[in-house]
This record gives structure tokens, C-alpha cells and sequence, in this order.
């Protein structure tokens, strides 16, 4: 035979092609021969028909994932997508480096921002980590885990979003060709926990701590946070205004620290410098009718009003059926009607409230009314504002103790409203009222709960008390470019406050309150975790260095793998050199070269294209964001590491939603 195979030849092929237990393996080959047997194209006779005989056969032939499917029977759905081992593991390393990929120029002071636009059009312009994966459509399952761990990095800390992406591609990088060796996954993540733990300890116990009781330092140390946070960002050349404002904004704040309390509302025009920080509240001027530009727009120590009523006039024929025989009767339902609303009116009036703020609307009748009385009222406020206006202003704390009179007050059973009290209204604060043969008595003092304007929200205008109005030392609406806003100021124990941001293009004022926002979060989690280390890629280094001096004292496949881990920890500095336009490799040298003698803090020098001691330049962040940074990154490295097959389930009808019928009747009958 010359160029071809004989028929017995392509028998034994064809039958070898077959996934069946040896037992099985003939009567297999016979059903799957039978064809050949059958087939009307006679036998080659010639070596040069040979070629052309083996060419049709083959044709003829299913593939391996054709006889598979036909002679295996799997316990899911038809229809299933299934794929398992190595080639999987790999397809989802691949994929978890395209997304890194998408986000890499974005880290460090000199990265690059993306412009992304959605299905509707919307256009945004962004270089945070997490804004662009959230915006991202990302589909493929194990790549979804990066942006996951960008979400929580956003979350609990608030910057290194970027980092804790490129860490985690970075260690499925290095670890790539292990896994095509066939390295079993386990002594990966088992390799990966170590180095983790090692070097999160590292990072505790070469962090440099501030101490809170001096304050002095401790401003110092959150502003250079706040400073090294918006490097970063689009608005890294007012990094120093920006960062005191941000520092004033959350040392307003209670012990709670609660980022809600703090309003950030943007006004287009003006330039980024004329944005400022109100000690307070401001929002923007909520919809009105004719009679408010009759009201005073400036109040000194007002009371203030909180409601959640529509102070509106309403038809009661939309909400009841009522049948009159005459025209006397229809009159006295518009007039109960009418009475019904200046009856609400008269009440707030006679409360000595001067500022009227309710979450529902205002009509024009109660607009003019407050008008005419010298009153301010603002409707359709939003409930954050409305619920920062409550937490401003100095309120009245009323505690009930139980025992005998001078009896210690953190043995205190409850708390009562003011008006409750029956005994002790007109004594002053910190001064004991009691009642004798109970041994009861109560204390009066200055609230140290985050109260605002003082008061409380009413859902009813029928309890309108002193102590569930609030106060303030000045309320003003002022004009701020082309809007106007509504302030409540000075009240020295406020624990919230609102930042009004000034700017050109939309998509620009979005990016400055996500870098806001970004360096607000450092700022609390400086202030809740006092231990910094120093930026630029200086803590990578020190522990790529920790990491491979240990890998040198262990045996075994761990040695590899915790130097792979070292080595991966190398791509911050060397992404911050390739996106200042460095040469990465001479930097990366020098770094080693530095730490290996000794210099921790050693890290890239942006300004001058070289390396410097970054603790002493006040390139600083909070520990805490490493340490979560490292541990999320390696979770999801170890995560998809362990993933050894994905299993597709086809879109099934059964799930779906039922179709909308047109009610429960009974139908009609046939």
C-alpha cells in the first residue's frame, strides 16, 4: 500500500477513536464498522486511489466530541455546557487578565483616565478602579470575581481599587505555568494563604503609628492620607485644598463617623477652587409656588419645623364617594375641607416654628399662608437632607434614673421626651428635680447624641412641642451660581456638614465627588486605624523582598510559589513606572538594590524619575488598605484557582415569569 490505508487499517482507527471500556470496545467497533461494510464506494485497487478511498473514510468519520456525545450520558440537561480541568483553568486565568488589563494604565499619579459610555448614551470619565468595572459589562463568570473584589475594596476602604485588581491578576499570572505543569491547585492556595499571612503581618509590624492624642500630629497625618488619596485623581492639582476640606469634613463627624452625614451637592460653573465646606446643612431650593418669594429669607435662632405631612389642599371626592341633595351641603364638605388644611396651618403657625420643612408637598394656600405670617416653608425636600437637618443643632437630653437623689447617671433605665416629665420644666440644665417617696428623679443635659437641628421628624402636626423642634443659630437662602440654596448654620455641636462642589462639565464634577469620596473613606479609616505605611510602591517592595528571602530557608514546590508570589507583588512600582512613561526594569533595580540594603520605605519618585524614601516625602496610607488589599487579592487569586470546571446550564422556559393575565375572573363560559 502506497499513500493510503487499507480498510482493516481504517477499521482499527476508527474503532480506537471510541471512549468505551475495553470489555465494550468490540461490539462497539462493529456497530460503528457496519457503515464501512454497507458503504456503495468499492474497495481501492490501485495505490493512486488509495489517497482518495482514505479521504472519503475519513469524512465519514464523527470527531471525538461527536462520539463522546453519543455514547456518554450525562445527568444534567441537554443542551448543558460543560468544560473541566487544566484548558479551564487556564481559559479563566486569560480571562481575569483581560480585565486587568483594561484597568492597568489607570493606578498611580500619572495613570490615564477611560471614557465609557452606556446603552442610553451617558458618557463617563473615570480613573477609579471600581467605577470602571462596575460600568463594565463583564459576563465571563470568574472575571466577575475581580470586580467583586473591587466593589468590597470601595466599600470597606475606599481607594487601592485598582491595586487589589492588578494583585490578583498578577498572582493568577505568575502562577499560570505551574498550572500547565499540572502543580494541583491545593499546594497553590495552600502556598498563597502562607505568603498572605506572612506578609500581612510584615505590614503590622513595620507600620508607623501616630498616636490620637496629639492632635496636632494626627491632622498632619490625615491630611498627607487625604494628599497621597487624590493624587491619583482628576483633581490632583488642588490635592492640598481639597484634602483640608476633606479633614475638616470628617472631624466634624461623630464617634460613628457615619459617610451619610456628610452632603456633597454639585453647582455647575465657577472653578474647582470655589467650592466650599458649610458647617451644616445646605440643599438646593426645593419647587414652589407664587407666595415664597414673599417669605424672609434670613432668620436668626429660628425654630425649625420637620415634617413628613402634604400640607396641600385635597378634594375629598378623590378619596370618598359622598351624595348631596342640595347646594348647603356641598358647600360644608369644601369648607370642611378648607378647614381641615388651615387647621394644620394654624397649628404649626401657633408651634413658634419659623422654618417649615416637610418631605411631602407644600401647596400654594399654605405657601401664602406662611408668607403672610413671616414663616419659610420648603416642600418636596429629600429625606437625606431632611434627616442631615436633624442631626445639627444642640437638643435637649432628658434621663430618668432610678435611686436615690445624686445617684450616679450611668444608671440610667430609659429616656422620656422633655413634655413628659410632670416636674423639673422650668429648672435649668444639670440640676436635679425629685419626687420624694419613689426616689425618683430626672437630669436634664445637653444632648451627646447626633442631633442636628435638634427635634425629630412628625408625621402629624398635632404634638408640634418645643423639644421636637429643632434650631439653629442662622438659616438663609443664598444664591450660588445659577441655584439657590437653603443653610443652617452655626450650631456649635453639629455633627454633620454638606460640601458644595464648583465646576465645568458634568461628567468633570462627577469624577471630583468620586475622588471625594474616595479620600473621605481613607480619612475615617486613618482615624479608626492610626498605622500608616508609605505609598509609591515602597510596601510591595519591602515585602517582595520579606517574601523571597523566606522562600530561600523552605523546601519543596513551596519555595516556587511563595517567590511567584514575591515576584507578582513587583507589579505595582513597575506599573507605576510604565504609566509615568519609566524604565521599569532600571527603577525596579535600584528598588531591589535599596531594600536589599536596607531601605524600607524606598518607593518610585514620580516627580523625578528615580526612587526616594517615600515615608519622608508623606507619600502615606492607612495600613489597612494594603493589608485588605493583599487579602482580597490573594482570596480571589486562590478562588479561581480552585475552580476546576464551569458548568453552563442551558436558558430554560420552566423559570420564567408567568404570562400577565387580565385578572381572576372566572372567564367566559362555552
Amino acid at each position: 500500500m502506497v499513500g493510503g490505508l487499507a480498510g482493516d487499517d481504517l477499521e482499527l482507527e476508527f474503532a480506537f477513536l471510541l471512549p468505551v471500556p475495553s470489555s465494550e470496545r468490540s461490539s462497539s467497533a462493529q456497530v460503528v464498522a457496519a457503515p464501512l461494510a454497507s458503504s456503495p464506494l468499492p474497495r481501492p485497487t490501485s495505490a493512486c486511489a488509495a489517497p482518495m478511498e482514505a479521504l472519503r473514510t475519513r469524512q465519514m468519520q464523527p470527531t471525538l466530541e461527536e462520539a463522546l456525545a453519543a455514547h456518554t450520558s450525562y445527568p444534567v440537561e441537554r443542551g448543558t455546557d460543560s468544560s473541566q480541568g487544566i484548558p479551564q483553568l487556564v481559559s479563566n486565568i486569560s480571562a481575569c487578565q483581560v480585565i486587568a488589563e483594561a484597568i492597568r494604565t489607570t493606578l498611580g499619579p500619572r495613570g490615564m483616565d477611560k471614557l465609557l459610555v452606556d446603552s442610553r448614551g451617558k458618557a463617563t470619565i473615570s480613573n477609579d478602579g471600581a467605577t470602571i468595572l462596575k460600568l463594565l459589562d463583564v459576563v465571563h463568570p470568574a472575571a466577575k470575581t475581580l470586580v467583586d473584589i473591587a466593589k468590597s475594596q470601595d466599600a470597606e476602604v475606599g481607594d487601592g481599587t485598582t491595586s487589589v485588581t492588578l494583585l490578583a491578576a498578577e498572582f493568577l499570572k505568575q502562577v499560570k505555568p505551574y498550572v500547565e505543569e499540572g502543580l494541583h491547585p491545593q499546594i497553590i492556595i495552600r502556598a498563597f494563604r502562607t505568603a498572605t499571612q506572612l506578609a500581612v503581618n510584615k505590614i503590622k509590624e513595620i507600620a508607623v503609628t501616630v498616636k490620637k492624642e496629639d492632635k496636632v500630629e494626627q491632622r498632619k497625618l490625615l491630611e498627607k492620607c487625604a494628599v497621597t488619596a487624590l493624587s491619583s485623581k482628576l483633581i490632583s492639582q488642588q490635592k492640598a485644598f481639597f484634602a483640608k476640606m476633606v479633614v475638616d469634613a470628617v472631624v466634624m463627624l461623630d464617634d460613628m463617623l457615619q459617610l451619610k452625614m456628610i452632603g456633597i451637592k454639585k453647582v455647575q460653573g465657577g472653578a474647582l477652587e470655589e467650592s466650599q465646606l458649610v458647617a451644616g446643612v445646605a440643599f438646593k431650593k426645593t419647587f414652589s409656588y407664587a407666595g415664597f418669594e414673599m417669605q424672609p429669607k434670613k432668620y436668626h435662632n429660628p425654630k425649625i419645623a420637620l415634617l413628613n405631612v402634604e400640607l396641600e389642599l385635597k378634594a375629598e371626592k378623590d378619596n370618598a364617594e359622598v351624595r348631596v341633595h342640595t347646594v348647603k351641603d356641598y358647600q360644608a364638605i369644601v369648607d370642611a375641607e378648607w378647614d381641615i388644611l388651615y387647621d394644620k396651618l394654624e397649628k404649626i403657625h401657633h408651634s413658634g416654628a419659623k422654618v417649615v420643612l416637610s418631605k411631602l408637598p407644600i401647596g400654594d394656600v399654605a405657601t401664602q399662608y406662611f408668607a403672610d405670617r413671616d414663616m419659610f416653608c420648603a416642600g418636596r425636600v429629600p429625606e437625606e437632607d431632611l434627616k442631615r437637618t436633624m442631626m445639627f443643632s444642640e437638643a435637649v437630653r432628658v434621663i430618668k434614673v432610678k435611686g436615690e437623689v445624686g445617684y450616679p447617671v450611668q444608671r440610667a433605665v430609659g429616656t422620656v421626651p422633655e413634655s413628659s416629665m410632670g416636674i423639673g420644666l422650668e429648672t435649668r440644665r444639670q440640676e436635679v428635680c425629685w419626687s420624694g417617696v419613689s426616689l425618683h428623679y430626672w437630669m436634664i443635659l445637653p444632648s451627646c447624641a447626633p442631633q442636628a437641628c435638634g427635634g425629630s421628624i412628625q408625621t402629624s402636626v398635632n404634638a408640634l412641642t418645643p423639644d421636637v423642634l429643632g434650631r439653629c443659630q442662622v438659616f438663609e437662602e443664598t444664591q450660588i451660581g445659577g441655584e439657590r440654596y437653603n443653610f443652617f448654620t452655626g450650631c456649635p455641636k453639629a455633627k454633620t456638614c454638606t460640601i458644595i462642589l464648583r465646576g465645568g462639565a458634568e461628567q468633570f464634577m462627577e469624577e471630583t465627588e468620586r475622588s471625594l469620596h474616595d479620600a473621605i473613606m481613607i480619612v475615617r479609616r486613618a482615624i479608626k486605624n492610626d498605622s500608616v505605611v508609605a505609598g509609591g510602591g515602597a510596601i510591595e517592595m519591602e515585602l517582595s523582598k520579606y517574601l523571597r528571602d523566606y522562600s530561600r530557608t523552605i523546601p519543596g514546590k513551596q519555595q516556587l510559589l511563595i517567590g511567584a508570589y514575591a515576584k507578582a507583588l513587583e507589579i505595582i512600582p513597575r506599573q507605576l513606572c510604565d504609566n509615568a512613561g519609566f524604565d521599569a526594569t532600571n527603577i525596579l533595580n535600584k528598588l531591589r538594590a535599596r531594600h536589599a540594603q536596607g531601605g524600607v520605605w524606598y518607593g518610585v519618585d514620580i516627580n523625578n524619575e528615580d526612587i526616594a524614601d517615600n515615608f519622608e516625602a508623606f507619600v502615606w496610607e492607612p495600613a489597612m488598605v494594603r493589608i485588605n488589599a493583599l487579602t482580597a487579592a490573594s482570596e480571589a487569586a486562590c478562588l479561581i484557582v480552585s475552580v476546576d470546571e464551569t458548568i453552563k446550564n442551558p436558558r430554560s422556559t420552566v423559570d420564567a415569569p408567568p404570562a400577565v393575565g387580565r385578572g381572576r375572573g372566572r372567564g367566559r363560559l362555552h
